[in-house]
């Protein structure tokens, strides 16, 4: 006679094994989200630091065309002048753009592993709910 099933002991293993494996099997899906969610970070990462390389950069460019304007705005043409306010004026334009893209890109960057966490937080009510 096998006391185990006797005692129920037999079916509650079954289901500890079972959990197990459903739970190997859910770690390792967790994992795989995990990873492309942390490429998706690197990328974002990546933008972030070149883009701030090109701020930087247009940044020392638009002052000093701007010191230019400036300058040359006190010289005798009006046609200098005009000429050099639109090149500061793209200059600032640009600018803008890529600061704006950056604010983007740190926006998107802002929660990373969204979806592990989604996922993960309702993987815990449900174990929490199996337990009560």
């Amino acid at each position: 006679m096998n006391w185990l099933s006797v005692l129920g002991v037999d079916d509650m293993l079954a289901r500890f094994r079972a959990l197990l494996s459903e739970s190997a099997i859910a770690a390792e899906d967790r994992m795989d989200l995990l990873a492309i969610e942390w490429q998706e970070q690197k990328k974002n990462l990546i933008w972030l630091v070149l883009m701030g390389l090109v701020v930087a950069g247009l940044t020392i460019v638009a002052l000093t065309v701007l010191s230019g304007a400036i300058i040359i705005s006190f010289w005798d043409t009006p046609n200098r002048m005009l000429a050099t306010w639109l090149v500061a004026g793209v200059w600032l334009v640009l600018w803008l753009g890529v600061l704006a893209f950056i604010y983007l890109t740190t926006k998107k960057a802002a929660n990373p592993f969204r979806l592990t966490k989604t996922v993960l937080r309702q993987d815990w009510q449900a174990v929490k709910g199996r337990l009560k």
